[in-house]
């Protein structure tokens, strides 16, 4: 099993990225209320995923088999709180990992 963090920013951010050996462009946008929201865009810029929460210790791929990402997609926090990530904190005491295989 190999784990990687994905370096995020508490700002929005748009960033190519490769998980399980495959090229995906990811958007991280911040909705107020709704906290924050991933896309997920194939190599050439077609959306696969629009407005996956970021919340908490839930493989965030799991309900999207037809995808074909080779692993998951979590947030995880520091001290292991089951706590959603805020405004200020994402990429700080928030993680987003990819676990593969």
């Amino acid at each position: 099993m190999q784990i990687n963090e994905v370096p995020l920013a508490p700002d929005n951010q748009l960033f190519r990225i490769q998980l399980g050996g495959t090229t995906y462009t990811l958007r991280i946008i911040w909705r107020d209320a709704a906290g924050w929201i991933m896309d997920v865009q194939d190599s050439g810029g077609a959306p696969l995923l629009s407005g996956v929460p970021l919340v908490t210790g839930l493989n965030l791929l799991e309900q999207y088999p037809q995808l074909g990402i080779n692993g998951a997609l979590v947030v995880v926090t520091d001290n292991g709180a089951p706590v959603e990530p805020t405004k200020t904190n994402l990429g700080t005491y928030s993680h987003l990992i990819f676990i593969q295989g």
